[in-house]
């Protein structure tokens, strides 16, 4: 079922949205003065865990911005590499990803820590737990795509070498959910609307939930991170994006339904439905509980123990996140 709502009404709901309305804050918006650019570039993949950049127009436009452009980034490393050569000012990505350009020399920064995990892990029997996937092949877009180091550290934590007991299967079309749909490989972890289409179609059993299995529920997944000298010679404009999408955040756990709605309408997924079950299991609240920090840690120790980053969680952490926006909205926003 699909719902229609107009522009107008969306906006009408949205006001009334405790967390998202943008009533609020005028009396700090004045006081910051003008953002120093009026035009900001947003990163845009298939996944739709990042709805709340997706759906955070208007508020970006109640911010200063009047030209919001969502530019087209492919999977795996490609995003952050072009927002580190400058093509687009911002992107939200798995924190591990983050991590492991920042160990490559990427010029980036940390914003804000948006939602905990949204990855699904599914697995074609008699694959029944993560140490079953030893000598298993796993289908992934690219190596180093989120996927990969995700189920690297996830490998890691309990016991195998992600380079040496797993067996990494690209696929030059990029479409690794058609291997496993297809039997080709034996696990995948899927990201939304991957998870929704696979429990539709009925294909495999998932085996782990980053949602809801612990330790994965407890750290911040998406985290928002754009150039750093972008955020440099734009500290004003770099506030007004994360409050931004903080408050769609808010929206997106307030009111799924027209979040949703917003999703298919601006062509950002096609599935009602699928974009709806994700935007309804997601805690887009987490920003305000979760630390930021600390899931970079966790995220860089992992992948620190798999071998696959030299710098030191601290040092990452140092060079390459600044939370005083964050810190200073969840006062604004009475988090």
């Amino acid at each position: 079922m699909q719902m229609t709502q107009s522009r107008r009404d969306f906006l009408a709901s949205a006001s009334l949205a405790a967390a998202a309305g943008v009533l609020g804050t005028r009396g700090s918006l004045a006081d910051e003065g003008p953002p120093e650019t009026t035009t900001v570039r947003i990163g845009k993949t298939t996944s739709i865990c990042l709805a709340p950049a997706y759906i955070a127009d208007e508020l970006l436009r109640a911010e200063g911005f009047t030209e919001i452009h969502y530019l087209a980034a492919a999977g795996g490393p490609s995003a952050a590499e072009m927002v580190a050569r400058g093509e687009i000012d911002l992107h939200a990505s798995f924190a591990g990803t983050l991590v492991y350009q920042l160990d490559k020399g990427l010029p980036l920064t940390a914003l804000a820590g948006v939602n905990v995990g949204c990855y699904e892990l599914f697995a074609h029997e008699p694959i029944q737990t993560i140490g079953d996937l030893k000598g298993r092949r796993v289908g992934i877009q690219t190596m180093a795509s989120s996927a990969h180091l995700y189920l690297s550290i996830i490998a890691r934590h309990i016991g195998l070498d992600p380079k040496s007991d797993i067996e990494w299967v690209t696929t030059p079309k990029g479409n690794a959910m058609e291997l496993f749909a297809e039997g080709k490989t034996d696990a995948f972890l899927a990201f939304p609307p991957e998870p929704q289409a696979l429990r539709a179609r009925k294909v495999g059993r998932m085996i782990l939930s980053t949602v809801a299995d612990q330790p994965w529920s407890q750290y911040i997944c998406c985290t928002l991170f754009a150039n750093r000298a972008w955020v440099h010679a734009h500290p004003v404009a770099a506030k007004r994006v994360v409050r931004a999408l903080l408050k769609a955040a808010d929206l997106c756990a307030a009111e799924p339904e027209n979040a949703a709605q917003r999703l298919v309408e601006g062509g950002f997924t096609k599935r009602y439905d699928y974009a709806l079950q994700a935007l309804q299991e997601i805690p887009y609240r987490a920003w305000r509980d979760y630390d930021g920090e600390d899931s970079m840690r966790f995220y860089a120790l992992g992948l620190h123990e798999a071998g696959m980053i030299k710098s030191s969680p601290n040092a990452l952490i140092a060079e390459g996140t600044d939370w005083r926006f964050l810190n200073e909205l969840k006062r604004e926003l009475k988090a």
